[in-house]
């Protein structure tokens, strides 16, 4: 009797546990926090995208956004906002002071929206980088995207567009001309935030979830490197890195640890900019096709001609546009400014690789390393080889021929004996006739004739 009585407790237990979601008791449910307080771009995507696949897989109830930023890049909070609006899961935002631009389009995507007294949501005006308004074309886009969004969670549209254009007039609402931005206090009026909170075990409490248990993302150590390596600084570094070992490598081919260097720093400045979704593949493949044809032009035609400019052209430009958010050859929403500025940081990069490049030639080529990654063998009197002393300047203006690559050191023979000789600039290949430009103490220097055999 006692047995058959708790089976049916038992029973009943499992039957109550079962219907309590349906009174609207909730259970011990799980709600995954996203931190959002950075600058809305590439990198927070990439963020929230993974963390909505993890919210996924660990079946989470609810996903949180603490929000507290300034805004953004236009491209990368669509980006966002998409996602949350495709949620299965329903998405909170908890505005912890600002959620300003992006992050108002953001906040509007939620399901709900819960915010901190004093914290302030709206003026979701297209700037460019020195916060100057673009043109309407790019109000016109946000304005409906707003518009959009709010009619998706049921709030009116006519406010989340007066977020954008001060020409939207409301009474009582938005009638003083200016761009709307909504206190905690007007958000709740009129219907943009659910109420207020001060921290997000309040919201969770205020939204009725009186027990849960918190997830938070934890970014991962590639997430950390590719924040570190999308940074400009870094970037520009990385830039000056390659395009400086590409031109070394042209001044001295067949060195190789140059042309690695730039080929590293390559993958460093494109592969975080893949995985962000700025560079896409055919970009990625211009850049490769770049850099072939300056292999092309190092190591099988001599000079720099064709190949080589087309080489430098093709990686500048690929540089360039990785850097901005493009859809494929689509650069109608790309603020002209921020292809500018990306052109200027490859050019400044550009530069600067070629003047450290020209401004270490001389100490490297002269280094005793790099002496043995030209040279092999040893240079015998017996094999008509003579070191260079002071009495050697009676060899300036006289002409010989080369008998070796000089990369840019070689061999050449002058009056029928043999000398370790200097190009003057670039390379000259084995069989030229050279003539001695002058002997700085150590080294000869030579520069090819004007009238070369036949």
């Amino acid at each position: 009797m006692f047995q058959l009585k708790l089976h049916r407790i038992t029973l009943l237990s499992l039957l109550l546990v079962w219907m309590l979601p349906l009174f609207g008791v909730s259970q011990d449910s799980l709600i995954y926090k996203i931190d959002i307080r950075e600058e809305i771009g590439p990198g927070i995507v990439r963020k929230v995208n993974k963390a909505f696949i993890e919210a996924e897989n660990l079946k989470a109830d609810a996903i949180l956004l603490h929000i507290n930023t300034y805004g953004g890049l236009l491209d990368a909070a669509d980006s966002i906002r998409t996602r949350i609006l495709n949620s299965k899961i329903p998405v909170i935002a908890f505005v912890d002071n600002n959620a300003a631009s992006a992050g108002a389009l953001i906040s509007i995507a939620c399901n709900e929206i819960y915010m901190r007294s004093g914290a302030s949501m709206g003026a979701a005006t297209v700037v460019d980088a020195n916060a100057a308004v673009l043109p309407d074309k790019y109000q016109s886009y946000m304005r409906a995207m707003m518009r959009t969004t709010a009619e998706k969670r049921g709030r009116d549209p006519r406010i989340a567009e007066a977020m954008v254009d001060s020409r939207t007039y409301i009474p009582g609402v938005n009638d003083s001309g200016k761009v709307l931005t909504f206190t905690t206090t007007e958000a709740i009026k009129n219907g943009y935030c659910n109420g207020e909170a001060e921290s997000v075990e309040e919201v969770l409490k205020v939204s009725n979830r009186s027990t849960f248990r918190v997830a938070n993302y934890q970014p991962t150590f590639l997430d950390n490197l590719i924040s570190i390596l999308v940074n400009p600084a870094v970037s520009g570094i990385l830039l000056l890195l390659m395009l400086g070992g590409i031109y070394f490598e042209l001044q001295t081919p067949g060195i190789g640890f140059p042309l690695l260097a730039a080929f590293i720093a390559a993958i460093l400045y494109f592969a975080p900019l893949y995985l962000e979704g700025l560079a896409a593949n055919w970009e990625i493949l211009m850049a490769v096709i770049g850099l072939a044809l300056l292999a092309i032009e190092i190591f099988v035609l001599p000079g720099f001609g064709i190949a080589g400019i087309s080489g430098l052209i093709l990686l500048v430009t690929a540089f360039t546009i990785s850097m901005v958010g493009n859809d494929g050859f689509d650069f109608e929403m790309v603020d002209k400014n921020d292809l500018l500025r990306s052109l200027a940081i490859v050019l400044l990069a550009t530069l600067g690789g070629v003047l450290v490049a020209v401004f270490s030639a001389g100490s490297i080529v002269n280094s005793r390393r790099f002496a043995k990654m030209v040279h092999s063998g040893e240079m015998k009197a017996s094999e008509g080889f003579v070191s260079t002393d002071n009495t050697q300047t009676t060899l300036v203006g006289k002409t010989g021929i080369t008998i070796s690559f000089l990369r840019p050191s070689g061999k050449v023979t002058i009056d029928g004996k043999a000398y370790s000789a200097n190009a003057e600039s670039g390379f000259i290949e084995t069989g030229k006739e050279i003539v001695v430009s002058r002997f700085d103490g150590l080294n000869i220097w030579v520069r090819e004739t004007e009238n070369q055999p036949v």
